[in-house]
C-alpha cells in the first residue's frame, strides 16, 4: 500500500472511508486489548504456580525468585527503549513481534525442564512484554480520535485489572486440576489470536517527524540505571536497607540517571528528550502513577498474604475474594474515560486518589476477623477509586507527548507503573519487618510463650511478616494456639502501619492531581503517515 500522508489538523484518520477492519478504532482496541490480557494474565497467574514449579523441578526457594524477578528486571529495564523502538519502526511492527515473542517464550517455557531454562526464558518473556504495553497505548493514540480516547484507554484499563484478577483464580484451576506449565500453555492460544488479529487489523501509524536513529549509549545509561534502582528495590528486604550491597546498587543507579540525564542534553536524538518534562501536566502524571502504583501495590500484596495465611482461604477463594476490587475497576474504568472526556482529568483523577486513601485508611482498621462485607466494601472503593486515576493519568501522561513520542510516552506509563510497584512493595515490606520486630516480642511474652533464642527469633519473624504462624511440629495445641493467635495479631499490625503509608502517599498523589490537564497532543491523526 502506498503511504498517504495526514496534513496537521486533518480530520482524524478513523473517521475517514476504509475499507475492511484495518484501522478501525475497535477492532484494534479488541486486538491491543487481548495482547495486554495476556501479560496481565501473566503477572499474577505464575505466583500461584511457583510453589509447584519448585516442586516439580527442585529449585530453591531463591531458583524462585529469580522466576519472578527475571521477569520484572526485564520488563522494567527495556519498556522506555521498546517504545522508542514502536516510534521508531511503527508499533504494529513492534507489537506484533512483542507478542510473538511472548507468547513463543511462554511455550518453551512450559516444554522446559530446568529452572535456569524456565529464568532464561522468563527474561525474553519480560522483554516481549515491554514492547507490547507501550504499543498497545501508541496504536490506540493514533487510531482513535480525541474525543473517544479516554474510552478507549477506560477499557484499556479494564481489561489489564480483569485478567490480572483473573490470574489468581484462572492459575489456581489450572495448578489444581492440570499441571504447572498449562499457566504457561495457555499464553500460546491466546497468542495466536492476537497475531491474527494483529496481521488483520492493525494499522501502522508513524508521525512524519518520527525518530530516524539510535541513542544507543542512552539505551546503555538509562537500562543500566533502571536495573540497578529495581535490582535494589527487589533485594532490599533481603539485604537490609543499609547493607551495603543496597546502598551499592541504589549508588549506581543514581550516578547513572545523573550520567542519562546529562547525555539527553548533549544527544542529537536523545531517548528521552528531557524537554518532555517542561510540561507540568506530563511530569505530575508520572509522578501520579508512580505514587499509584505505589499505594496499590504496595498494599495489595499485604492483602493477599491476609487472605490466605490469615484467614486460611486458598488461592482462588482469595482471588474471589478481591474481585468487588477489580470488579469496580473492571466496570468503573470505562465509566472514568466517558467522564475525563466531558470534564477533563483533573477531578475524577482527585477524587479518585481521595477514594484511594480512604479505602487504604479504612484497610488500616482491619483485624484478624474482620468479615467478608467490610473487606468487600472496603476493596470495592479501592476499585472504584483507582480506576479514573489509571485511566485519567494514562490519558495526561500520552496524551501531553507529541505524536511522534507516543510510544515512548506509553513506556515511561508502563515504567513509571513498574517502579512505583516495587518500591511500594519494598518500601512497606521495611515497614512491615520494622513493626514486626517491635511488636512480636511483647506480644510473644504478654502470651505467656516460652523465650526464642536469636536464631528461633529470626526465623519466627519472617514467617510472621508473611501472616504465617511459626508454629514448631509437635507443638501441643493449646500453644499453637497462643503462637498462631499472636503471629496474626502482629501481622495485622504491621499491616496496619503499611496502609496508613499507603494511604499518605494517596493523599500526596491527590494533591499532585490538581496540576494535571487533558493531553494538549491528543487528536490523533496529526501529521501522520498510514502504511
Amino acid at each position: 500500500m502506498t503511504p498517504q500522508t495526514a496534513v496537521a489538523g486533518a480530520t482524524p484518520p478513523d473517521l475517514g472511508p476504509r475499507s475492511g477492519l484495518r484501522g478501525r478504532p475497535w477492532p484494534t482496541l479488541l486486538t491491543v486489548a487481548i495482547g495486554v490480557m495476556m501479560v496481565a494474565l501473566d503477572g499474577t497467574i505464575v505466583f500461584i504456580a511457583n510453589p509447584v514449579i519448585q516442586k516439580g523441578l527442585g529449585a530453591s526457594l531463591a531458583d524462585v525468585q529469580w522466576i519472578t524477578n527475571a521477569y520484572l528486571l526485564a520488563l522494567a529495564v527495556a519498556l522506555i527503549t521498546a517504545g522508542k523502538l514502536g516510534d521508531r519502526f511503527g508499533h504494529r511492527l513492534i507489537f506484533l513481534i512483542g507478542i510473538t515473542g511472548f507468547a513463543a517464550s511462554s511455550g518453551v517455557i512450559a516444554l522446559s525442564g530446568t529452572v535456569s531454562m524456565v529464568v532464561a526464558l522468563r527474561v525474553l518473556q519480560g522483554l516481549s512484554g515491554a514492547m507490547l504495553m507501550p504499543a498497545a497505548l501508541g496504536l490506540l493514540r493514533a487510531t482513535f480520535p480525541a474525543e473517544k480516547l479516554n474510552m478507549a484507554i477506560g477499557l484499556w484499563g479494564g481489561v489489564i485489572g480483569g485478567s490480572a484478577a483473573g490470574g489468581p483464580i484462572i492459575g489456581g484451576l489450572l495448578v489444581e486440576h492440570v499441571n504447572w506449565q498449562s499457566v504457561f500453555f495457555i499464553n500460546v492460544p491466546v497468542g495466536a489470536v492476537a497475531l491474527v488479529l494483529g496481521l488483520l487489523v492493525l494499522r501502522d501509524h508513524r508521525a512524519e517527524n518520527a525518530p530516524r536513529s539510535f541513542d544507543l549509549l542512552g539505551i546503555v545509561l538509562l537500562s543500566g540505571a533502571m536495573f540497578c534502582l529495581v535490582w535494589a528495590l527487589i533485594k532490599a528486604p533481603v539485604w537490609h536497607w543499609g547493607d551495603a550491597r543496597t546502598l551499592l546498587f541504589l549508588g549506581v543507579s543514581l550516578l547513572a540517571f545523573v550520567a542519562f540525564a546529562l547525555w539527553q542534553t548533549r544527544s542529537r536524538e536523545p531517548l528521552l528528550p528531557l524537554r518532555l518534562f517542561r510540561s507540568v501536566p506530563l511530569s505530575a502524571g508520572t509522578a501520579l502513577m508512580i505514587l499509584m502504583a505505589f499505594s496499590f501495590m504496595g498494599g495489595l500484596f499485604y492483602v493477599t498474604f491476609y487472605l490466605q495465611n490469615v484467614h486460611g482461604m486458598s488461592p482462588v477463594d482469595a482471588g474471589l475474594h478481591l474481585l468487588p476490587l477489580t470488579g469496580m475497576m473492571i466496570f468503573a474504568s470505562p465509566a472514568a474515560g466517558a467522564l475525563i472526556t466531558r470534564v477533563g482529568p483533573r477531578v475524577p483523577i482527585f477524587v479518585g486518589m481521595v477514594l484511594t486513601a480512604g479505602a487504604c485508611f479504612g484497610m488500616s482498621t482491619l483485624e484478624v476477623d474482620s468479615g467478608t462485607p467490610l473487606m468487600s466494601v472496603l476493596f470495592a472503593v479501592f476499585g472504584i477509586g483507582l480506576a479514573p486515576v489509571v485511566v485519567g493519568a494514562t490519558e495526561v501522561i500520552v496524551g501531553n507527548a507529541p505524536l511522534e513520542h507516543a510510544g515512548l510516552a506509553g513506556g515511561l506509563q508502563q515504567g513509571a507503573m513498574q517502579v512505583g510497584g516495587t518500591l511500594g512493595t519494598a518500601v512497606l515490606g521495611a515497614v512491615m519487618a520494622s513493626r514486626v520486630g517491635s511488636v512480636l516480642p511483647d506480644k510473644w511474652a504478654g502470651a505467656g510463650l516460652p523465650p526464642l533464642s536469636g536464631a528461633q527469633k529470626g526465623a519466627a519473624s519472617s514467617a510472621v511478616e508473611v501472616g504465617v504462624a511459626p508454629v514448631p511440629e509437635g507443638t501441643p495445641p493449646e500453644y499453637a494456639a497462643k503462637i498462631t493467635d499472636v503471629a496474626h495479631d502482629t501481622f495485622v499490625a504491621g499491616m496496619s502501619t503499611s496502609f496508613v503509608i499507603a494511604g499518605c502517599v494517596a493523599v500526596v498523589a491527590a494533591v499532585l492531581a490538581l496540576f494535571t490537564k487533558p493531553g494538549e497532543n491528543a487528536g490523533a491523526g496529526h501529521g501522520v503517515a498510514h502504511v
